[in-house]
């Protein structure tokens, strides 16, 4: 098959969002989440996992629970419960809680699996 280019799940990406992110950060493309493999100034290009493990930013009195639906809050750049009611700019069920992370637990694993979410 000559069209197949890769798997997707790390694609390039431009950074057009005016702030430098830096490898491990969480950046929204389009209704999808990625995870920065590289650092990415303005303007710069570089590489984004759209599959996979991942130990995030969470917020701190969110209850979440394993196999949850969970939700990026952008303007607070954490994961929140699928309680959360989305602003703009935040993306829900585009990733999988991989572990219980109760109140008080600033940290959760979670599974990107290359699906697009829904951004508000």
């Amino acid at each position: 098959m000559n069209n197949y280019i890769n798997e997707g799940a790390i694609r390039t990406w431009t950074n057009g969002t005016g702030v430098a992110k830096v490898a491990g950060q969480v950046v929204v493309v389009g209704n999808q989440i990625g995870i920065c493999t590289v650092d990415i100034g303005i303007g710069g290009t570089g590489e984004v996992a759209f599959e996979g493990r991942f130990n995030v930013p969470k917020l701190s009195t969110a209850v979440i629970l394993h196999g949850e639906m969970v939700l990026w809050d952008a303007s607070a750049a954490n994961f929140d419960d699928n309680l959360g009611t989305p602003a703009s700019g935040d993306v829900s069920n585009a990733a999988i809680a991989c572990t219980d992370a109760g109140n008080g637990v600033t940290t959760l694993d979670i599974q990107l699996a290359n699906r697009f979410g829904v951004k508000a």
